[in-house]
Protein backbone atom coordinates (compact mmCIF):
# COMPACT_ATOMS: atom_id res chain seq x y z
CA UNK A 1 0.00 0.00 0.00
CA UNK A 2 0.82 3.60 -0.86
CA UNK A 3 0.11 6.43 1.15
CA UNK A 4 -0.43 9.71 0.24
CA UNK A 5 -1.08 12.83 2.11
CA UNK A 6 -1.33 16.78 2.34
CA UNK A 7 -3.16 19.87 3.06
CA UNK A 8 -6.39 20.49 0.96
CA UNK A 9 -6.58 21.29 -2.74
CA UNK A 10 -2.62 20.27 -3.11
CA UNK A 11 -2.67 18.24 -5.60
CA UNK A 12 -2.58 14.88 -3.74
CA UNK A 13 -5.29 12.67 -6.22
CA UNK A 14 -3.10 13.72 -9.82
CA UNK A 15 0.22 12.72 -7.70
CA UNK A 16 -1.33 9.24 -6.79
CA UNK A 17 -2.37 8.58 -10.45
CA UNK A 18 1.20 9.33 -11.47
CA UNK A 19 2.28 6.81 -8.78
CA UNK A 20 -0.19 4.53 -11.03
CA UNK A 21 1.57 5.69 -14.00
CA UNK A 22 -1.14 7.23 -15.73
CA UNK A 23 -1.36 10.85 -15.00
CA UNK A 24 -1.78 11.81 -18.50
CA UNK A 25 -4.78 9.46 -19.89
CA UNK A 26 -6.16 9.59 -15.89
CA UNK A 27 -7.58 6.20 -16.31
CA UNK A 28 -7.53 4.68 -12.62
CA UNK A 29 -10.65 3.54 -10.94
CA UNK A 30 -10.69 5.90 -8.12
CA UNK A 31 -13.23 5.57 -5.02
CA UNK A 32 -14.03 9.40 -3.48
CA UNK A 33 -15.02 8.20 0.02
CA UNK A 34 -15.82 12.01 0.31
CA UNK A 35 -19.35 11.80 -1.43
CA UNK A 36 -20.33 8.85 1.17
CA UNK A 37 -20.41 5.36 1.52
CA UNK A 38 -18.01 2.52 2.25
CA UNK A 39 -14.22 2.16 0.83
CA UNK A 40 -14.41 0.05 -2.65
CA UNK A 41 -11.11 -1.52 -2.13
CA UNK A 42 -11.31 -3.43 -5.38
CA UNK A 43 -10.53 0.48 -7.04
CA UNK A 44 -6.60 1.32 -7.55
CA UNK A 45 -6.83 4.69 -5.44
CA UNK A 46 -8.89 5.75 -2.50
CA UNK A 47 -9.25 9.12 -1.68
CA UNK A 48 -11.40 11.16 1.11
CA UNK A 49 -10.26 9.12 4.25
CA UNK A 50 -10.79 12.60 6.04
CA UNK A 51 -14.47 12.52 5.32
CA UNK A 52 -14.76 8.94 5.72
CA UNK A 53 -13.22 9.26 9.48
CA UNK A 54 -15.57 12.52 10.25
CA UNK A 55 -18.59 9.81 9.42
CA UNK A 56 -16.87 6.73 10.83
CA UNK A 57 -16.73 9.16 14.13
CA UNK A 58 -20.61 9.89 13.83
CA UNK A 59 -21.72 6.51 13.81
CA UNK A 60 -19.28 5.44 16.51
CA UNK A 61 -16.80 3.36 14.51
CA UNK A 62 -13.27 4.35 14.98
CA UNK A 63 -11.93 4.20 11.79
CA UNK A 64 -7.84 2.95 12.45
CA UNK A 65 -10.39 -0.11 13.83
CA UNK A 66 -12.10 -0.11 10.28
CA UNK A 67 -9.00 -0.51 8.19
CA UNK A 68 -7.10 -2.84 10.48
CA UNK A 69 -10.18 -5.55 10.18
CA UNK A 70 -9.99 -5.46 6.53
CA UNK A 71 -6.50 -5.21 6.18
CA UNK A 72 -6.15 -7.66 2.98
CA UNK A 73 -8.57 -5.75 1.19
CA UNK A 74 -6.60 -2.57 0.89
CA UNK A 75 -2.80 -3.56 0.81
CA UNK A 76 -2.80 -2.99 -3.14
CA UNK A 77 -4.40 0.51 -2.99
CA UNK A 78 -2.97 4.03 -3.25
CA UNK A 79 -4.67 5.62 -0.52
CA UNK A 80 -5.15 9.28 -0.46
CA UNK A 81 -5.92 11.66 2.85
CA UNK A 82 -5.94 15.06 3.22
CA UNK A 83 -3.72 16.35 6.02
CA UNK A 84 -6.54 18.20 8.80
CA UNK A 85 -4.00 18.01 11.92
CA UNK A 86 -2.85 21.89 11.04
CA UNK A 87 -4.28 25.22 11.99
CA UNK A 88 -7.25 25.92 14.58
CA UNK A 89 -8.33 23.37 16.66
CA UNK A 90 -12.13 23.10 16.52
CA UNK A 91 -14.53 23.78 18.82
CA UNK A 92 -16.83 21.32 18.14
CA UNK A 93 -16.16 18.46 20.43
CA UNK A 94 -17.54 15.62 17.62
CA UNK A 95 -15.04 17.57 14.96
CA UNK A 96 -12.28 17.35 17.57
CA UNK A 97 -13.02 13.54 17.95
CA UNK A 98 -12.98 13.38 14.14
CA UNK A 99 -9.09 15.27 14.05
CA UNK A 100 -7.89 13.21 16.80
CA UNK A 101 -9.05 9.68 14.79
CA UNK A 102 -8.19 10.79 11.38
CA UNK A 103 -4.79 11.13 12.85
CA UNK A 104 -4.38 8.24 14.14
CA UNK A 105 -5.71 6.77 10.80
CA UNK A 106 -2.93 8.26 9.20
CA UNK A 107 -0.07 7.23 11.62
CA UNK A 108 -1.52 3.43 11.35
CA UNK A 109 -1.54 3.44 7.48
CA UNK A 110 2.27 5.37 7.41
CA UNK A 111 3.30 2.37 9.67
CA UNK A 112 1.57 -0.21 7.42
CA UNK A 113 2.34 1.41 4.04
CA UNK A 114 5.36 0.55 2.06
CA UNK A 115 5.64 4.03 0.84
CA UNK A 116 4.33 7.39 2.34
CA UNK A 117 4.66 10.57 0.31
CA UNK A 118 3.75 14.56 1.41
CA UNK A 119 2.42 16.34 -1.75
CA UNK A 120 2.46 20.13 -1.10
CA UNK A 121 1.59 22.44 -4.02
CA UNK A 122 1.57 19.85 -6.15
CA UNK A 123 4.99 18.39 -5.60
CA UNK A 124 5.64 14.83 -3.68
CA UNK A 125 8.04 13.66 -1.63
CA UNK A 126 8.70 10.51 -0.46
CA UNK A 127 8.88 10.09 3.59
CA UNK A 128 9.29 6.38 3.63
Amino acid sequence: MILVFGGAYQGKTEYAQSLCGDAADKTTEICDLSDGGEPDFTKEIITGLDAFALRCVQEGVYPADYFRERRDQWEHCVLVATDISQGVVPIDAGLRAAREANGRLLIYLAEEAEQVHRVFCGIGKRIK
